[in-house]
């Protein structure tokens, strides 16, 4: 029984795919994890149970305390920085690529997705991949600071003037990137279709994103573990594993 109510699900979500005429994703910690990726918010695992956000990944705790800031930085960053994507990163790139989906609005801050190959990707919440001088303005690669600050501990300065880079990340007390979130906000509104992969949709602004498609009589697909506050909304949910559930997906559009 539980399987037939899987293959029907699939198969509505890639009828409602192969309908669609401007399909976007939008992804969330979950589509990270099986790279072995913490997220923030899960009970007992999240890294928040741990750390008080404010106090370590604040504007402030990087202008006030910039070693301790880049102390708890630096084993996440060291993780993203190291980790392959998994099947749903290459699912969404293959579905990318085939031309049936239009745009990646993700969560996420890793880079998995253009890792890859998806070439479309809005990051909401900025990326690690770049570091910024906010005296000067010059942006890094992380990927130039990888030996002294992932592996030796150092805290990355701008080669130019000598000043702390921040990650290109939103850290709380800031604003979202406003060019990503135009952006964002007018694929969303020319959205036809929304698939949510591994997000539960509570991280606000960024999960008011998908409520602007809907708003607009867009379609929605939502493969999340957990329930989401969307999901009587969805024409299609799979509730399972998304580098389990993205691949199958695949499979069945036979692309």
């Amino acid at each position: 029984m539980r399987e037939t109510l899987r293959l029907e699900a699939l198969q509505k979500a890639a009828g409602l795919i192969r309908a669609s005429a401007f399909m976007v994703a939008f992804t969330g910690a979950g589509i990270s994890t099986p790279s072995g990726i913490p997220d923030f918010r899960s009970a007992h695992t999240g890294l928040w149970e741990k750390d008080d956000p404010f106090e370590v990944a604040s504007l402030t705790a990087f202008h006030r305390h910039p070693e301790r800031f880049f102390n708890w930085l630096r084993p996440l960053a060291r993780d993203l920085y190291q980790a392959a994507p998994n099947p749903a990163h290459l699912g969404l790139a293959q579905l990318e690529k085939a031309g049936l989906l239009k745009a990646i609005i993700t969560q996420n801050i890793d880079g998995l997705h253009q890792k890859a190959g998806a070439r479309n990707v809005i990051e909401v919440h900025g990326s690690m991949t770049r570091l910024d001088c906010l005296n000067c303005r010059r942006s890094y690669s992380t990927t130039e600071y990888a030996d002294s600050f992932l592996m030796q501990g150092s805290i990355p300065r701008c080669s130019r003037c000598g000043n702390i880079l921040k990650p290109s990340i939103t850290l709380f007390e800031e604003m979202l990137p406003q060019k990503a979130w135009d952006q964002a906000e007018r694929a969303c509104r020319k959205a036809d279709l929304v698939l949510v992969v591994g997000s539960s949709l509570e991280v606000v602004p960024a999960a008011y994103l998908p409520m602007h498609a809907l708003d607009n009589h867009a379609r929605l697909i939502i493969n999340n573990l957990t329930r989401t506050p969307l999901d009587q909304r969805a024409d299609a949910l799979l509730p399972w594993d998304t580098a389990e559930a993205i691949p199958a997906l695949v499979e069945k559009l036979q692309i």
